[in-house]
């Protein structure tokens, strides 16, 4: 199927509600679910012919169904009206992708790739610092709070009971634990007039490598004084320069002995050569 079938956000449909959520929601449940042979033939359609007027019928079909998971995930905080776009622009990726053939229905294959993109969206927009990254952390982040059962920190019992349950380690779901129920704090703050001494990071952490001015001093002085070596190096016959890569910059360093029968003279004469070198480079770079 062409790259043009990419199933284009704006031209199919809107991926999520623009005006009234309530009207959108209702104007999707009214829309009829599709029969299997209908799925399926529209299905081939869009896979054999590329037909976008097929591809959107499949997507329309299913809209009342990533309104239906979208809700699941309102205990985060987010605007439901997101969520549901997200999923959409998931759903738009199932129909891209979804094979008849196979024998499944559209909306059993559609839920693993609107949940994934509501997923992502969720770990994006929950809090500023990233919360899960590793897929132990993500399963702990979407299962924690359905977990608890009661409100305030889990018991020692109850996180290896949890710990146990979700097949991770005591230690990650302590950890996510107390990154759930964190707030975030601004790096520097700006000031206000209603805090004498307001807390900040900045003031406690200091780092002179989170300078712009210093490191970008830094990284000149380094690509100044590598290119002052690459000039030096080349500026050496061709056999000191080849014994110095061979003791100082190879992956596998050579020792005196292998280089003196390699260029059938002694090792305190490879010694001789190598100091020799050394020196030259010192003075170039000055």
């Amino acid at each position: 199927m062409s790259n043009n079938l990419a199933i284009n956000h704006h031209n199919l449909i809107l991926a999520g509600p623009t005006g009234s959520l309530d009207s959108y929601i209702s104007a999707v449940n009214a829309i009829p679910v599709l029969d299997k042979d209908t799925e399926f033939e529209l299905a081939r359609r869009l896979r054999e012919e590329g037909d976008l007027d097929a591809a959107r019928e499949l997507v329309v079909s299913q809209l009342r169904f990533v309104v239906h998971i979208a809700r699941g995930y309102n205990g985060y905080g987010l605007n439901l009206g997101d969520l549901i776009q997200e999923g959409n622009i998931g759903l738009m990726k199932a129909v891209k992708r979804f094979d008849p053939s196979v024998g499944v229905r559209l909306v059993s294959f559609a839920v693993h790739w609107i949940r994934a993109e509501i997923h992502e969206f969720v770990l994006k927009n929950w809090k500023l610092v990233k919360v899960a990254t590793t897929k132990a952390q993500r399963k702990l982040f979407f299962n924690l709070r359905k977990a608890k059962k009661r409100l305030g920190w889990l018991s020692k019992d109850e996180t290896e009971a949890v710990a146990r349950d979700l097949g991770v380690s005591a230690k990650e779901v302590s950890e996510m634990e107390q990154r759930l129920y964190s707030y975030d704090v601004a790096f520097d703050p700006t000031p206000n007039d209603d805090e004498e001494n307001p807390y900040s990071p900045s003031l406690y952490l200091p780092s002179a490598e989170s300078d712009p001015a210093m490191q970008a001093e830094s990284d000149d002085w380094q690509s100044q004084a590598s290119d002052a070596l690459v000039d030096a190096l080349e500026s050496l016959d061709e056999r000191s320069r080849s014994i110095l890569e061979c003791r100082w910059l190879a992956e596998k360093k050579k020792t005196l002995h292998e280089l003196a029968a390699e260029y059938g003279v002694s090792a305190e004469r490879i010694r001789q050569i190598e100091a020799n070198a050394i020196r030259k480079l010192r003075t170039a770079m000055a």
